[in-house]
């Protein structure tokens, strides 16, 4: 996949361009849906298959006050959009001049002018321009004006609902990965470097953890759950506890990994983190001895979930 960063940089007119455009912040089966639509339809006229995405959110530049955190970084972003077959990502610098183009002069200067797309295909609840006061039946008009096939794709739902970017940061928030990851398409993941931590889990409970760095902004509620973890081409059972350790009294949240059955030294590598259920909240213990057996109940509990349960798989 081509990344393009910015309108500036897109020096050549690329074939019969099948164009969507969208924040696709998830990369939710709902995008997935709309990806699997805008590439069939540049396979069959032999074109491009294109996704215009904008960085920061919106959201971020025109409400920072809303405190929106992203599920996707930019480069986990590109990286599902490229096993999505898009061709290429053109990514654009979200700013408050940029907001303020007016939904004509986006459909003439930016969708006709400078990428000469043939088709555009965007979800049903798109909008756009200064204000969102570009509808889909504003493009649908202008499409036939300019000689541009226009096709809304309606929502993908699941479990009842329409699936969507907030409904995924909703469930996480109350960590409710397992559902998370059937809307996403596959389980909710961090990742970061392994760093040292305060050492307790192999010095006094004989469960050697890893401590992670990590920069992504939506972290599931604080809990322990069954993970896997993706480490070096490897996919590795896991327990994972996200919280600030009560029973030690420690107050900055941190995130740690137990790998069953695993002894390398891993500081200092990265590793993603994939969420597959949660096993319980954060408690604090007594003592030492009562938090080691809990952790121990954890681990085979773990064990019996990630051998038998169904998920989406890891990607």
């Amino acid at each position: 996949m081509i990344v393009i960063q910015g309108l500036e940089a897109l020096q050549e007119r690329y074939p019969s361009v099948v164009l969507t455009i969208g924040n696709f912040d998830g990369v939710h089966k709902g995008h997935q849906k709309i990806f699997k639509t805008v590439v069939d339809k540049a396979r069959a006229l032999n074109g491009t298959a294109m996704a215009m995405t904008f960085d920061p959110h919106p959201v971020r530049v025109l409400f920072p006050e809303r405190g929106l955190r992203i599920l996707t970084p930019f480069a986990e972003k590109s990286r599902l959009m490229e096993l999505y077959r898009i061709d290429v990502l053109l990514r654009i610098p979200f700013t408050r001049e940029f907001s303020k183009t007016g939904p004509d002069d986006f459909i003439k200067k930016v969708i006709v002018e400078k990428i000469g797309a043939r088709e555009v295909i965007v979800g049903h609840n798109y909008a756009f321009g200064k204000g969102k006061k570009g509808t889909t039946d504003l493009l649908r008009r202008r499409g036939k004006k300019y000689g541009i096939a226009v096709k809304v794709v309606r929502s993908a739902r699941l479990f009842g609902d329409s699936v969507s970017s907030s409904r995924v940061r909703s469930l996480l928030s109350r960590g409710r990965v397992c559902e998370a990851s059937w809307l996403l398409g596959r389980p909710y993941a961090i990742e970061g470097a392994v760093v040292r931590g305060a050492g307790r889990g192999g010095r006094l409970l004989n469960v050697p953890t890893a401590n992670i760095s990590t920069r992504n902004e939506l972290i599931p509620r604080e809990g322990v759950y069954a993970v896997k973890i993706s480490l070096g081409g490897r996919l590795l059972d896991g327990v994972a506890n996200i919280g600030k350790n009560p029973t030690f009294g420690e107050a900055p949240p941190s995130y740690e990994i137990h790998i069953l059955d695993f002894s390398e030294p891993i500081l200092g590598r990265d590793i993603r983190v994939n969420f597959i259920d949660r096993l319980r909240d954060e408690r604090t213990f007594a003592d030492v001895s009562g938090l080691r057996e809990q952790i121990m109940s954890d681990i085979e509990r773990a064990r019996r979930i990630l051998s038998t349960k169904k998920y989406p798989r890891v990607l």
